[in-house]
């Protein structure tokens, strides 16, 4: 696409949006109620927890629940509130109205615990097979001490049973883990994200030192703080007050969210074109990021496959020299693992991880001989992982859209024919699922997902359906016009619970607005990816 083509306001657009994530040294999402329930719990010592507690109180859902989307979603983030609740209650020394209000909230709590589905499905959410049992320990231990203790303020109160371990789940899990990885003499790093889940089952001895966040998680630090004395630690103070500071009193999953937000945005706004203004950030945020030994989404994370692949073809995007090497590492034999050590495969970083080697086989012929034969493997695997009726799933975020497009991107650059078939079908279910107004949606119209459903169908090169195919990017386009400054995009990204990087979608939405805004000018049944695209 030449400059010319770009509009003048998607370019300064663009440049403010880089520009404010420059300044930013955290990452825009919002508070996470299960993190911060996490710290209220294990860190009363830690300065503003009246603010926490308003927010605990203030976020609860009419009927009793904690958390965004589907009741499965709400299982976790609820069991946090309700023992967070409980936790406060047990410590006392907060005020008659706090009291009534938390022992109100428990009550709800406990209620839409057992209104919740006994069954599932429950979501793949990052190890929630500890996460869950943890806590429902944790809220059976509080109740059974508030009966036991005379808490001055309680008055008569005395919270109902607690929840049943919803099926599907294993309560001997937690202690199976400790027990496991205590005969090792070593907690692995990635466990370290989710400690709080263990962090009452293992030993002195195994418990993770250092002064920072622990696996970038504030609860997993309050945790390791409690874990390892019962005084507040100098060093756990240190590093969960500057977070505190930067969300208001409140703790988000993950801190700071600096490689993904910045990768993501940058290969975002490369679909469109990638405004000379914004390339000198772009390129500097890349020569930071990329690491030989491979990339960590944040410190104290493992590194991954994923965040690997993005920094290697954002490289490329910005005209940076560096190899998909350190993808080596990830390597299984047909595809890439996320990590070492992963137990379920992601097909949005196997489909970072083509478009990566694709894009460095084009500027590097000579290579063809090492990553030809991995990219076809890797072609073949992602064609295989594709449901009969034309989307793909995957762990990282509740909704095939974003899956999807990411699969069709890389197979319709890179895939060639033996693609066709696949691409071909992601299109015609995409067509197939658009909603009355013009939205994309697993749930209900977003303008994240219609922003992906509107780049699968811009970047397939179907010869069928065009007249449906041009109306639904018409009525798109319309769509995402008028949800441009709403400001507010539902949480669909899997962490430990439901969560939404603004930044990244916000850049998703500006890009394929410039895009739709100009597809009558490009050619609509091209094949091969643009020099921009390579």
């Amino acid at each position: 696409m030449s400059d010319t083509a770009v509009s003048t306001a998607y370019s300064d657009q663009a440049a403010r949006l880089v520009a404010r994530i420059d300044r930013d040294g955290w990452g825009s999402v919002r508070p996470s109620l299960y993190e911060t329930a996490r710290v209220i719990s294990a860190a009363p010592w830690l300065p503003g927890e009246s603010r926490r507690i308003a927010y605990l109180l203030q976020e609860q859902a009419p009927d009793g629940s904690w958390g965004e989307g589907p009741e499965p979603y709400r299982l976790l983030p609820t069991l946090s509130g309700v023992e967070a609740a409980l936790a406060v209650l047990r410590r006392g020394a907060t005020s008659a109205e706090t009291v009534r209000r938390l022992a109100t909230a428990v009550d709800r709590g406990l209620a839409a615990l057992r209104a919740l589905p006994p069954a599932g499905p429950w979501p793949d959410t990052a190890a929630a097979e500890i996460l869950v049992p943890s806590l429902v320990a944790k809220i059976h231990e509080q109740i059974a001490l508030i009966a036991r203790d005379e808490i001055p303020g309680l008055g008569g109160w005395r919270p109902g049973p607690g929840p049943a371990l919803p099926r599907g789940y294993d309560q001997a899990v937690p202690a199976y883990v400790a027990r496991r990885y205590t005969s090792a003499g070593s907690l692995p790093v990635k466990l370290h994200h989710t400690f709080e889940g263990v962090a009452g089952y293992i030993p002195q001895a195994l418990i993770p030192d250092g002064q920072e966040l622990l696996g970038s998680s504030p609860a997993a630090t309050a945790a390791r703080a409690a874990a390892a004395s019962p005084a507040p630690a100098a060093g756990a103070v240190a590093a969960l007050e500057p977070v505190a500071q930067r969300y208001g009193g409140l703790f988000p999953e993950a801190a700071p969210i600096l490689v993904f937000e910045r990768l993501w945005v940058a290969a975002a706004l490369a679909r469109a074109h990638l405004p000379a203004a914004t390339l000198p950030t772009l390129r500097r945020w890349t020569a930071d990021i990329y690491d030989p030994r491979g990339v960590r989404g944040a410190p104290g994370l493992m590194t991954d496959a994923d965040d690997t692949a993005m920094a290697v073809l954002v490289a490329s995007r910005v005209g940076l020299p560096y190899t998909p090497e350190p993808l080596d590492l990830f390597h299984n034999g047909s595809h890439y693992d996320c990590y070492i050590g992963e137990d379920t495969g992601s097909v949005t970083a196997n489909a970072h991880a083509l478009q990566a080697l694709g894009s460095y086989l084009h500027r590097h012929p000579e290579t063809q001989h090492t990553y030809g034969p991995r990219t076809d493997k890797l072609r073949d695997w992602l064609i295989s992982q594709q449901q009969p009726e034309g989307p793909w799933p995957d762990k990282w975020h509740a909704s095939p859209y974003y899956a999807t497009q990411r699969c069709v991107a890389a197979l319709t650059q890179y895939g060639g024919d033996h693609a066709s078939a696949a691409v071909e079908t992601a299109a015609a279910w995409t067509l197939d699922t658009q909603r009355d107004d013009g939205s994309w949606g697993v749930w209900g119209g977003t303008a994240e997902e219609t922003a992906y459903a509107a780049q699968i169908l811009l970047s397939t090169a179907t010869t069928t359906h065009q007249p449906q195919r041009a109306r639904a990017l018409d009525r798109a386009e319309t769509y995402l016009n008028a949800a441009a400054d709403s400001g507010h995009h539902p949480a669909l990204w899997h962490d430990k619970t439901l969560y939404a990087p603004h930044a990244m979608i916000d850049a998703e939405v500006l890009a394929v607005r410039e895009m739709l805004r100009t597809r009558h000018g490009l050619n609509r049944h091209r094949t091969t990816p643009t020099n921009a695209e390579r």
